[in-house]
């Protein structure tokens, strides 16, 4: 039997990062590696009608009491494109406050003076990488803990919920959710285990649009440009001035939502901006895509119709509408938080999850830790205790129904 933090290893070794450019799905093909491993796993372990179908989304059933409810477990298979996730090479450090050398040849360290979540991690053992790629816990840890208490569920003999297990592509893209079978699926309600510090469940996300921003110009060679040229990149520039400053992601926090320029690029005929818009309150949202679309009319006013073209399409909502009604699924995970010990703490989402979308089509989905931190970099960790004490959370969860 392999523990949690033996499974998370063998995982991680798997290069599942998904591409944001691309039209397929699953956006990269060496995720059905891991896909295919995992149903071979499941299927050693007697789950026997798990299966990969032809999207790279991964199922399986745990059969338990048909008196208790059917519970899903959700988490996905792909690591994020903003840092390489091929070559991993992940080790288990025994941690007591000291900077951990993660590389010595390219002399990269993890310290908590740049990372002040390792306090509370003080005579543990972390799980890192060499500094030089990220590690995947987010979401590998997730599809570990998982696995680890569906072999618990199979091996104790304790009275259970049926599980339902689904592994996903491409959340990390914004499209884990695009060919979830819900139906089949089968559960009344789930949990994605794809958060992050130990003790916090969440059920409140960013309501989310993606902005694309072209601006016209006319390029005349500048030696005879006087009262010519109009240089796009400069427009450009100027339409990302007008919006406010402090609702950037380096000044907000906590419920404060955000218009981020995730890139750009350009030349004097034609510049093109992308922007992403967050917000938890709806309200809000619609204010920052209307300050947007203001934006774009003032430039428009001032160099002519058509020199900007905006364009703005919705992304997700935020689930907290989905997950009110039926607010048991929130309160039995605090339970089993707390019935292993943890801190349960309820916080919003600064991004968005699978289970998002799955509330709106009709499965409550909060999401719950898994232990990780610093996800989506090269200093990415997570703790094996922490691990090892969110298998018994979801084990918890479908075993209490006292």
């Amino acid at each position: 039997m392999e523990n949690v933090a033996q499974r998370f290893l063998r995982y991680v070794s798997f290069d599942t990062q998904s591409d944001e450019n691309s039209t397929t799905c699953p956006s990269t093909e060496k995720q059905k590696l891991l896909g295919a491993s995992l149903v071979d796993e499941m299927q050693q372990l007697g789950i026997t009608d798990a299966h990969m179908d032809e999207h790279g989304y991964v199922y399986g059933t745990v059969p338990g009491d048909p008196n208790l409810p059917t519970i899903g477990l959700i988490a996905h298979m792909d690591t994020s494109p903003d840092a390489s996730g091929a070559n991993v090479q992940a080790k288990i450090v025994s941690y007591s406050g000291e900077d951990v050398c993660l590389n010595p040849e390219k002399g990269i360290y993890l310290r908590e003076s740049d990372y002040p979540s390792l306090k509370n991690h003080h005579g543990k053992h972390l799980i890192v990488t060499d500094g030089t790629t990220l590690l995947g816990a987010d979401d590998k840890a997730g599809i570990a803990e998982i696995m680890a208490a569906a072999e618990a569920l199979l091996t104790s003999g304790r009275r259970h919920a049926t599980l339902k297990i689904g592994f996903t592509p491409d959340e990390e893209v914004g499209q884990g959710a695009d060919y979830f079978d819900v139906k089949g699926f089968g559960a009344e309600y789930a949990y994605t285990v794809d958060g992050g510090t130990l003790g916090e469940i969440e059920y409140e996300n960013f309501n989310a649009a993606g902005a694309k921003v072209v601006v016209h110009g006319l390029n005349i060679h500048p030696g005879s440009a006087k009262g010519k040229m109009v240089n796009s990149q400069l427009i450009a520039m100027e339409f990302a001035g007008l919006l406010p400053v402090y609702q950037r992601p380096e000044y907000t926090e906590g419920y404060e939502g955000f218009f981020h320029l995730t890139d750009m690029k350009g030349q004097v005929e034609q510049s093109e901006l992308h922007y992403i818009i967050r917000d938890h309150d709806l309200d809000k949202f619609q204010q920052k895509k209307e300050t947007m679309h203001a934006a774009a009319d003032f430039i428009n006013s001032k160099y002519g119709k058509g020199t900007l073209e905006l364009t703005i399409q919705d992304s997700y909502f935020n689930m907290k509408k989905c997950i009110e009604p039926c607010f048991f699924v929130v309160e039995r995970a605090k339970a089993a938080m707390q019935a292993v010990g943890m801190d349960a703490k309820e916080v919003p989402i600064r991004g968005g999850t699978d289970g998002a979308r799955l509330s709106y089509e009709g499965l409550p989905c909060p999401n719950l830790c898994t232990g990780g931190e610093n996800y989506h970099g090269r200093f990415e960790y997570i703790p094996v205790e922490d691990m090892e004490l969110c298998v018994k959370m979801l084990v918890e969860i479908l075993t209490n129904f006292d």
